[in-house]
């Protein structure tokens, strides 16, 4: 089953990808109509040539059009700043932007305890007087910096800073991106090559897919372009630590030794349409308590991502994951501790169980500014050792949404959303939820 699943995904993304049409998307006509609404101003001076001012209000455009289309951008990611200054030799354009972001949603027959919508925290035996909720939150809003520049010696540079509000209640105010990017060479803290955001469908919920990768580490990354057709990328990336439950008698933590390394090589038809193969392998480390040895387990993983446009108005997304070790790094397994589990045959033994997830995704454009949108994903738990009857065995996470502009700056959305929980036993439950969201982006 988990064979003919893996193989049919596949032939389905390399024939959606072998069928996409050139002619300008839908959706990147609402790029042009957001990288055309930014008012641009001079820190010393407008130049003295008019035709020079629209020559390099033209290329800011061009630069902007390119953050819009950016390897590691997200659909819930902001849009870029509203107001850029610009040096009068067109050398450095800077901007600080943003977006204020709130959700409500409303949950029956059995709430989760969670602002995002994972099957992981379905309730299985769920209370009688938490059967229905309502709340409100305003996570996902976002404070950016970026500064856009070149020099003879370096040449193209970016610097970028992004903190948004979410945590204890969606209202501490964290840091989520902060790297500098010269050329091919991106260093600081960003999203991990192993990841591939935009390949991921847009939904109102902030969880999003079940399988859904999404690390953010501190790395150093080498990524070029080959004939604007081929990118690789490989980079060295800060761990995180291994997700296990120390039982304190046993086993226990060991400090990170080793950092991650990544990689990707992805073919690009569009400039917003890609297939990409990526890798990720880690040193998960824990001590046996019982033997005072310290132990090195290798987790692996493997991503097939694409997205790209059937049709000016329909756009497809697809994920497909595969790994040892690989839970932490997002998705509904990165809830719990999932990276590396108690071996029952060896006592202050772990090892790094299976798992695998999909995703597919269709959006059809009505207009360039009005879309709507259906996408379904599952996680799967393969333990290679017997198991509780209530573990997690897997999750399935679907939804549909439609989404408006009503300004290139203002955009609102209204979900519904369907999970399913199954565990080992074969216990299932299901949950249900409604979304709305609001959004202004400066």
């Amino acid at each position: 089953m988990l064979r003919k699943t893996l193989i049919a995904l596949c032939l389905s993304t390399l024939a959606l990808s072998a069928v996409a049409v050139t002619p300008k998307s839908l959706p990147d006509r609402m790029v042009d109509s957001l990288a055309s609404s930014m008012k641009v101003v001079y820190l010393d001076g407008r130049p003295d040539s008019e035709a020079v001012r629209r020559a390099d209000v033209d290329s800011l455009r061009e630069k902007i059009a390119h953050f819009y289309y950016d390897q590691f951008r997200a659909f819930s990611d902001p849009a870029s700043p509203y107001f850029l200054f610009m040096s009068k030799d067109a050398q450095l354009a800077m901007g600080i932007g943003g977006c204020v972001r709130m959700r409500g949603y409303y949950d029956w027959g059995g709430a989760i305890p969670a602002a995002g919508f994972a099957p992981m925290l379905i309730p299985m035996t769920p209370d009688p007087a938490k059967m229905r909720h309502f709340d409100t939150t305003p996570s996902g809003s976002t404070l950016f910096f970026r500064v856009l520049g070149r020099m003879k010696t370096l040449g193209d540079y970016q610097l970028y800073i992004e903190a948004n509000f979410n945590g204890y209640q969606g209202r501490d105010f964290h840091l989520k991106k902060a790297y500098a990017q010269i050329n091919d060479v991106t260093v600081g803290y960003a999203n991990s090559t192993f990841s591939d955001p935009a390949a991921l469908p847009p939904t109102v919920d902030a969880q999003g897919p079940a399988n859904k990768v999404s690390p953010t580490a501190v790395l150093v990354r080498y990524m070029p372009v080959i004939r604007q057709k081929w990118v690789l990328a490989a980079s060295v990336e800060t761990p995180s630590a291994p997700s296990f439950a120390p039982d304190g008698t046993s086993v226990g933590k060991v400090d990170n030794w080793l950092p991650d390394f990544a990689a990707f090589v992805q073919y690009q038809w569009d400039r917003s349409a890609h297939l990409r193969l990526s890798g990720v392998i880690r040193t998960l480390s824990y001590r046996d308590l019982l033997t005072q040895t310290n132990v090195n387990r290798a987790g692996w993983g493997v991503q097939l991502s694409s997205t790209g446009h059937i049709l000016p108005a329909l756009t497809y997304y697809a994920t497909l994951n595969y790994g040892r070790g690989i839970a932490g790094l997002g998705g509904d397994l990165a809830i719990g501790n999932y990276d590396l589990v108690p071996d029952p045959d060896t006592p202050g033994r772990l090892y790094a169980p299976r798992s695998y997830g999909w995703c597919f995704g269709l959006q059809y454009n009505i207009l360039h500014n009005l879309f709507v949108s259906a996408s379904a994903s599952q996680t799967r738990y393969l333990p290679s050792h017997t198991v509780a009857p209530s573990e997690y065995r897997y999750g399935i996470a679907s939804d549909i949404n439609i989404f408006y502009n009503l300004t290139p700056r203002i955009q609102v959305g209204a979900e519904f959303d369907w999970g399913l929980r199954a565990d080992a036993d074969g216990h299932h439950r299901a949950a249900r939820r409604i979304g709305a969201m609001c959004q202004f982006s400066f």
